[in-house]
């Protein structure tokens, strides 16, 4: 059995996830907390380092990958998928590890900490995590990802709304 590359699966579902989306409500920012990026958004370019980041619910996935990744599939379920790119001078930017923390929370100031794990695959590293979801809720991501020699967290943090009932 071939295992299919998790970058292919990503900008696939990033697409169809994109296309998918019902319209995220705003939400009131507090004064102090990171700038909340549209569910539109997928990355954040700090400089040296790019932080890409994707949220999806985990139907979504075919279930060879699902298996491969050891991912429950579930229309109840959300996949945060988080990786970290360093800039080159010439060329692409290469996949480099480091610390990666998340947690999510919603409307009513719910907290999640979320338990991320590193996969690697080849030259790609990424960072991915799970929480359960119910109808129509949206969730505040909150990403910080300190890249490996360095000791600044690049933080990020987005909203997204998930739609399980259709």
């Amino acid at each position: 059995m071939a295992k299919v590359g998790w970058l292919s699966l990503i900008v696939g579902l990033a697409v169809a996830s994109v296309a998918c989306e019902r319209p995220d409500s705003s939400t009131e920012q507090s004064e102090g907390d990171p700038e909340i990026l549209a569910a539109t958004e997928s990355f954040s370019d700090f400089g040296d380092y790019v932080l890409h980041f994707n949220a999806l619910t985990t139907d979504q996935l075919g279930p060879e990958i699902a298996t491969n990744y050891d991912i429950v599939r579930s229309k109840n379920r959300v996949l945060l998928n988080i990786s970290v790119l360093r800039n080159q001078e010439i060329g692409l930017a290469t996949a480099v590890s480091g610390k990666v923390t998340a947690s999510a929370r919603n409307l009513t100031g719910q907290l999640r900490n979320l338990s991320v794990r590193e996969v690697r695959e080849e030259d790609a590293i990424y960072y991915i995590a799970e929480t359960s979801i119910v109808n129509a809720e949206t969730l505040i991501f909150t990403v910080e990802a300190t890249p490996e020699s360095q000791t600044t967290p690049l933080t990020v943090s987005f909203q997204k709304q998930f739609f399980v009932d259709e």
